[in-house]
């Protein structure tokens, strides 16, 4: 089963692509994450415009975002810890090392 995780990125570089917060963001990244693995990463500069029914995760640079608007959406919102790239959040989600930001 898929799980799909959306970052907030300086730019479409790939999985070296660095999470930043919403203020500075260029684009926004989809990961798909299947059996603990990174399948794909797609970028989008509109994340309602994706063509994906339904985000499961929402990583964010720091706690202090706007998180309310992705709660009411259904998302679990995380906060990287001292991860950079997508790559790193990658790995940082399949070990659950991202924090959970909540009310």
């Amino acid at each position: 089963m898929s799980v799909y995780i959306l970052v907030p990125v300086d730019s479409s570089n790939d999985m070296q692509a660095k999470i930043v917060s919403i203020a500075q963001m260029k684009t926004w990244a989809i990961i798909e994450f299947v059996d603990g693995k990174a399948k794909s990463v797609v970028f989008h500069e509109d994340r309602t415009q994706s063509g994906i029914e339904w985000i499961d995760f929402v990583v964010f640079d720091n706690k202090f975002e706007n998180y309310l608007d992705f709660m009411n959406e259904g998302m679990m919102c995380l906060v990287k810890r001292n991860e950079e790239t997508l790559e790193d959040v990658v790995s940082a989600f399949a070990f659950k090392e991202l924090d959970e930001i909540g009310l």
